[in-house]
Protein backbone atom coordinates (compact mmCIF):
# COMPACT_ATOMS: atom_id res chain seq x y z
CA UNK A 1 0.00 0.00 0.00
CA UNK A 2 2.50 2.19 0.95
CA UNK A 3 5.69 0.83 -1.43
CA UNK A 4 6.06 3.96 -3.04
CA UNK A 5 6.88 6.17 -0.81
CA UNK A 6 10.09 5.01 0.66
CA UNK A 7 10.44 6.18 4.40
CA UNK A 8 6.67 7.11 4.71
CA UNK A 9 6.02 3.25 4.63
CA UNK A 10 8.56 2.81 7.44
CA UNK A 11 6.37 5.76 9.57
CA UNK A 12 3.61 3.58 8.53
CA UNK A 13 5.09 0.90 10.47
CA UNK A 14 5.96 2.86 13.15
CA UNK A 15 3.05 4.71 14.20
CA UNK A 16 0.68 0.92 13.70
CA UNK A 17 3.77 -0.38 16.19
CA UNK A 18 3.17 2.89 18.33
CA UNK A 19 -0.75 2.66 18.25
CA UNK A 20 -0.45 -0.88 19.32
CA UNK A 21 2.03 -0.57 22.14
CA UNK A 22 -0.86 2.06 23.47
CA UNK A 23 -3.47 -0.32 23.42
CA UNK A 24 -1.34 -3.31 25.32
CA UNK A 25 -0.35 -0.71 27.97
CA UNK A 26 -4.02 0.35 28.19
CA UNK A 27 -4.87 -3.16 28.57
CA UNK A 28 -2.03 -3.60 31.03
CA UNK A 29 -3.18 -0.52 33.13
CA UNK A 30 -6.50 -2.07 33.64
CA UNK A 31 -4.74 -5.82 34.36
CA UNK A 32 -2.61 -3.92 37.13
CA UNK A 33 -6.12 -3.73 38.97
CA UNK A 34 -7.02 -7.19 39.09
CA UNK A 35 -3.34 -8.70 39.37
CA UNK A 36 -3.02 -9.93 43.39
CA UNK A 37 -0.11 -10.04 45.17
CA UNK A 38 0.59 -11.20 48.31
CA UNK A 39 2.65 -9.90 51.56
CA UNK A 40 3.08 -10.93 54.86
CA UNK A 41 5.15 -10.40 58.24
CA UNK A 42 6.47 -12.44 61.69
CA UNK A 43 6.89 -15.50 59.93
CA UNK A 44 2.76 -14.99 58.46
CA UNK A 45 1.16 -14.19 61.69
CA UNK A 46 0.03 -10.94 59.64
CA UNK A 47 -1.25 -11.12 56.05
CA UNK A 48 -2.16 -8.09 53.10
CA UNK A 49 -3.11 -8.54 49.88
CA UNK A 50 -3.27 -5.83 46.83
CA UNK A 51 -3.20 -4.80 43.22
CA UNK A 52 -0.51 -5.12 41.58
CA UNK A 53 -0.89 -1.07 41.51
CA UNK A 54 -0.67 -1.37 45.35
CA UNK A 55 -4.30 -0.94 46.40
CA UNK A 56 -4.91 -2.86 49.41
CA UNK A 57 -7.04 -5.46 49.67
CA UNK A 58 -7.12 -7.22 52.41
CA UNK A 59 -5.54 -7.45 55.74
CA UNK A 60 -5.06 -11.04 58.06
CA UNK A 61 -4.04 -10.99 61.48
CA UNK A 62 -3.54 -13.92 63.61
CA UNK A 63 -5.00 -13.43 66.93
CA UNK A 64 -1.90 -14.82 68.84
CA UNK A 65 -0.39 -10.98 68.50
CA UNK A 66 -3.13 -9.13 70.02
CA UNK A 67 -1.65 -9.23 73.70
CA UNK A 68 -2.20 -5.86 75.32
CA UNK A 69 1.41 -5.89 76.25
CA UNK A 70 2.73 -6.36 72.57
CA UNK A 71 0.42 -3.58 71.01
CA UNK A 72 4.18 -1.89 69.75
CA UNK A 73 5.22 -5.53 68.42
CA UNK A 74 0.96 -5.65 66.44
CA UNK A 75 1.74 -2.50 64.47
CA UNK A 76 5.09 -3.40 63.74
CA UNK A 77 4.01 -6.61 61.92
CA UNK A 78 1.48 -5.01 60.24
CA UNK A 79 2.95 -1.77 58.77
CA UNK A 80 6.38 -4.60 57.80
CA UNK A 81 3.22 -6.84 55.75
CA UNK A 82 2.09 -3.78 54.04
CA UNK A 83 5.20 -2.81 53.31
CA UNK A 84 6.36 -5.88 52.10
CA UNK A 85 2.59 -6.53 49.95
CA UNK A 86 3.98 -2.47 48.05
CA UNK A 87 7.15 -3.82 47.58
CA UNK A 88 6.05 -7.40 45.74
CA UNK A 89 3.05 -5.23 43.95
CA UNK A 90 5.82 -2.43 42.42
CA UNK A 91 7.92 -5.47 41.59
CA UNK A 92 5.07 -7.28 39.90
CA UNK A 93 3.95 -4.26 37.91
CA UNK A 94 7.35 -4.19 36.62
CA UNK A 95 8.13 -7.85 35.83
CA UNK A 96 5.00 -7.41 33.12
CA UNK A 97 5.88 -3.84 32.18
CA UNK A 98 8.99 -5.78 31.06
CA UNK A 99 7.16 -8.68 29.81
CA UNK A 100 5.56 -6.32 27.23
CA UNK A 101 8.41 -4.00 26.44
CA UNK A 102 10.35 -7.40 25.17
CA UNK A 103 7.18 -8.74 23.58
CA UNK A 104 7.09 -5.18 21.69
CA UNK A 105 10.87 -5.79 20.70
CA UNK A 106 11.90 -2.59 22.88
CA UNK A 107 14.71 -3.17 25.96
CA UNK A 108 13.76 -5.30 29.11
CA UNK A 109 14.88 -2.25 31.53
CA UNK A 110 12.82 0.68 29.63
CA UNK A 111 11.22 2.34 32.17
CA UNK A 112 7.71 3.02 31.11
CA UNK A 113 5.05 5.57 33.03
CA UNK A 114 3.65 3.48 35.17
Amino acid sequence: MLKGLGGMGDMAKMMKAAQEMQGKMAQLQEDMHTLIVEGESGGGLVKVTATAKGELKSLEIDPSIFSPDDKEVAEDLILAAIKDVQSRASARAQQEMSRLTEGMGLPADMKLPF
